[in-house]
């Protein structure tokens, strides 16, 4: 009883000075636009490359033989905006987004065929050695179950990239790397790698 009562003050004030430096941690960064607005929570923008002549805006497109779902990859051509995006940061209720944030993306407009507009880490493809980002994602419910579907957005040096890197599961054991451009069969997808697609955000 004795050891109770000399360490029960010692346990509470680690416990209090835990939850103080908790709430002073200050937030990340806003990400911001091209026109140094916040992102927010909701609003439509389009991704789209810093580096001129490699491409446009992201969309979504047919790959090898498959029909639907649609795979994430970039326009052909710089002056293609592609299709506007908003983003759901994991809590929700946060109007801006900020750097380093679990987040959905999500396309607010795509064929009929796309039963969830959602991005989404496919399976390793054993074929092409690669892990694609797909369409048919989960929006919102962060856990084990929707680890797959979220990203982040980080600085890279004055730009932005994204990431995939969930931390929405303490437990779970991820892969952490750049979200970059693979091309197969001329359709320049989104996938893992370790070259960034560096990237800006406009408003719709």
């Amino acid at each position: 009883m004795k050891i109770t009562k000399l360490y029960l003050p010692f346990i509470l004030f680690s416990i209090y000075t835990n939850s103080l430096l908790t709430a002073a941690a200050p937030e990340s960064s806003p990400v911001l636009d091209i026109a140094k607005n916040n992102l927010q929570t909701g609003s439509k923008y389009y991704i789209l490359p810093v580096i001129r002549g490699r491409g446009g805006g992201l969309t979504l497109a047919h790959t090898g033989n498959n029909t639907c779902p649609l795979d994430v990859a970039q326009e052909q051509h710089e002056v293609e905006n592609g299709l506007p995006l908003t983003f759901r940061p994991v809590n929700s209720k946060r109007g801006v987004i900020r750097v380093s944030t679990d987040l959905n993306i999500k396309f607010s407009a795509a064929p009929n065929c796309v039963k969830s507009n959602v991005w989404k880490l496919d399976n390793f493809d054993e074929t092409m050695r690669q892990y694609f980002i797909t369409s048919g994602g989960v929006e919102g419910n962060p856990g084990r179950e929707t680890i797959s579907n979220w990203f982040k957005i980080e600085e890279y040096g004055s730009d932005y990239k994204l990431v995939f890197c969930p931390t929405v599961c303490n437990y779970c054991k991820v892969i952490c790397r750049d979200v970059g451009i693979f091309l197969q069969d001329g359709v320049r997808r989104l996938a893992l790698g370790d070259v960034p697609l560096i990237v800006m955000f406009r408003k719709v």
